[in-house]
């Protein structure tokens, strides 16, 4: 157990700032859908699950690219 613990414990500088990234897309993306009407394909609903589900930058990624409704 103490090994797995050095190692996360290693990994640690590489993994916070992804994490910070994440959170960081995902407000962003949260914001955007929350404070927009219209949208390329889907609903704000649809956009909503996609974001929180696919959290893991996939779901703020495929909002941007396919739900986004160019301004």
């Amino acid at each position: 157990m103490l090994e797995e613990l050095y190692q996360l414990k290693e990994f640690l500088p590489f993994l916070i700032p992804l994490i910070i990234l994440e959170f960081g897309l995902l407000g962003y993306t949260l914001w955007h859908i929350l404070s927009h009407k219209t949208y390329k394909r889907g609903s704000r609903a649809l956009w909503l699950v996609v974001s929180i589900v696919g959290m893991s930058f996939v779901g703020p990624i495929l909002y941007f690219v396919l739900g986004k409704e160019d301004a």
